[in-house]
């Protein structure tokens, strides 16, 4: 007995505001999957942009041309800020001081350990130190001119030790000279908990048998505040960059190619404590968003602007266009992102657009919208002149009005979102396949950090969902294909991500699993119990095999299925042949080949009503 081939023809994205027979007909989980002309495909895959690796987890990624056709990127990372260009990777994070010492190194023979003498250091474990110039042959053999090192422990006020590659020939105590640069102080990757008499109310529970008394701290767990990662923002100014890293100043890259990377320094005159700036595309104004005033004392809803092209003055006058402006509806300011004809500032509760107007006004403020505040420093992207955002418990869009962007994940996305570290959240485009991307933590991440994404397509109207292992996104326009990067058990990486024609794969030749599961369907409203048989496939497929796999179930909420399948389908294969029967079914596409590209086409099963057992 053969049924009617039916089509099966579900709408473009995931549907995952409901339960699977409420979604009927629809797709209702997926990984590594988008959607083309309707249709879904698997992603690309990804590799390594250079065997190099990186300290920390990078927060911001900034891709540009400079003025010699040179391709570079510049990201910040909890402990470094790197910039990247001609296959190489530098390490260009500022310093904090420099010193020349004498008599300052001890080693001893057949160990790495190397103490290092400075009685001004305020050495910190995780710090790091470099040294421009040493004496050479430390301990009989070691050099450390040049290198970099974390201090990996601190003996005393005075003394600190670091760890190198080779062991010291020799014994040695006072020896050896040095000019050395520490860089500036390491920050924290993971947001923790808060501590303390202020953290938590008088008399907050604790647990179910315990109160915080009066005089009492705090303890792990009962605050509810948390403390703030280490965050960075980046922009050009022309050619160069500026870049922050959050409540601390304003940093400027010189990128003149006749110069070799130089390590950022801070901008003269600069607020020495700023939360996140951005470039106007007006006349090069430094914007510093959340900012200490003229008096230095710090504001978080302060915005402030150097004078035009002049990023060392910072003070209004009658001969400056230098400014500051305080924000209102929010307590304090999370981030910005330019459009076209403004700049978007996000308070945590409220969007302003910040247009220039020229003197003596310079900027004039307005407020778009409230109740749409933005849930981190980098979850708003700029789209065709659309501002595109997520919030604490929606996703947004500006296009000449604020709204709420209609979802069909938006429960899955928050549900499942970690929010102690929603701070990392990371918003990018792919203009290739016009899409908007969200990296963020679930609760399940296993390293406290980025680890699924959610994609939402304006010109194709859909959402889909995935796991990632990026943490910053920058499009195409600068590398050809999407960078990014993320931390994998190697260590931290700068990735080529879906070059054109790679396959479902790492760089190393690791298969990536990627599926699309529907929801359940069935005949007239499930009054009918049907019988399935036959799938006739209709796949893009190169080389390589998928899956296929049927569910049936007797009731939407039953623990009780039976799946047929997989069946493995390669580009030769004509039919699969089953025997199913059920009041609800659903499908199953997925593969973990490294060569299987696949695209979804016409796939049609054979179905008929059938009477129960």
């Amino acid at each position: 007995m053969t049924g009617k081939l039916i089509k099966l023809d579900f709408p473009a994205g995931i549907f995952k505001e409901s339960t699977e027979y409420a979604e009927e007909g629809k797709w209702f989980n997926a990984d590594r999957v988008r959607f083309r002309d309707g249709k879904p495909e698997c992603l690309r895959g990804y590799e390594p942009k250079i065997d190099d690796t990186f300290d920390g987890n990078a927060r911001d990624l900034l891709t540009w041309v400079d003025n010699s056709q040179t391709k570079r990127a510049m990201f910040g990372t909890d402990k470094k800020l790197f910039e990247f260009h001609g296959d190489t990777l530098f390490d260009v994070t500022p310093l904090a001081s420099a010193v020349t010492l004498s008599n300052c190194f001890g080693t001893s023979a057949g160990s790495t350990r190397v103490c290092v003498s400075d009685n001004a250091s305020n050495a910190v474990v995780g710090n790091f130190v470099n040294f421009t110039s040493a004496s050479t042959n430390l301990g009989g053999n070691i050099n450390l001119t040049g290198n970099t090192y974390a201090i990996n422990s601190v003996v005393n006020t005075n003394v600190y030790t670091i760890s190198v590659t080779d062991a010291a020939d020799a014994t040695s105590t006072q020896a050896g000279n040095a000019t050395l640069n520490y860089l500036i102080s390491t920050g924290t990757s993971t947001a923790v908990e808060g501590l303390g008499y202020s953290a938590a109310k008088y008399q907050a529970t604790v647990c179910a048998s315990q109160t915080r008394a009066w005089n009492e701290p705090a303890s792990a767990g009962s605050s509810g505040l948390v403390t703030q990662i280490t965050q960075w923002s980046l922009d050009n100014y022309g050619e160069d960059v500026v870049a922050n890293r959050r409540k601390g100043p304003i940093f400027f890259f010189n990128t003149d190619a006749s110069t070799s990377p130089m390590r950022l320094t801070t901008v003269t005159n600069s607020p020495a404590t700023v939360d996140s700036v951005l470039v106007s595309p007006n006349d090069r104004h430094i914007v510093a968003m959340g900012s200490n005033d003229l008096a230095g004392n710090y504001n978080p809803m302060l915005v402030r602007w150097c004078d035009t092209n002049r990023r060392d003055n910072w003070t209004p006058s009658v001969s400056s266009n230098a400014g500051d402006n305080l924000l209102t509806d929010g307590t304090r300011i999370v981030g910005g992102v330019r459009s076209r004809q403004a700049i978007n500032i996000w308070t945590d509760n409220a969007l302003w657009a910040m247009t220039f107007v020229g003197p003596p006004f310079v900027f004039k403020f307005q407020q778009l919208g409230s109740n749409c505040g933005l849930i981190a420093p980098h979850a708003a992207v700029d789209y065709n002149g659309a501002s595109v955002w997520m919030g604490h418990d929606n996703f947004y869009i500006n296009d000449g009005q604020v709204r709420t962007l209609p979802c069909t994940v938006r429960k899955h996305v928050f549900d499942e979102l970690n929010l102690d570290q929603a701070d990392k959240i990371y918003a990018g485009i792919s203009s290739e396949f016009n899409e908007i991307i969200w990296l963020y933590p679930s609760k399940n991440t296993t390293n406290n950090d980025c680890d699924k994404y959610v994609i939402f397509s304006p010109e194709g109207n859909y959402w889909t969902i995935g796991s990632t292992l990026f943490t910053t996104f920058a499009d195409q326009y600068v590398f050809g294909n999407t960078i990014t990067t993320g931390t994998t058990v190697g260590g931290s990486n700068i990735y080529d991500n879906e070059p054109v024609g790679f396959n479902l794969q790492t760089g190393s030749g690791e298969a990536l699993t990627s599926f699309i599961e529907s929801a359940d369907f069935d005949i007239e409203d499930g009054n009918q119990l049907m019988f399935l048989n036959k799938m006739i496939p209709d796949f893009d497929l190169t080389d390589g095999n998928i899956k296929f796999s049927i569910t049936t179930k007797e009731y939407p909420e039953s623990t009780e299925s039976v799946t047929k399948g997989p069946f493995t389908i390669s580009k030769s294969t004509k039919k699969i042949d089953f025997r199913a029967r059920g009041r609800q079914a659903s499908v199953k596409v997925s593969t973990n080949s490294t060569e299987a590209k696949w695209r979804w086409g016409a796939i049609r099963v054979a179905l008929q009503p059938d009477g129960g057992r």
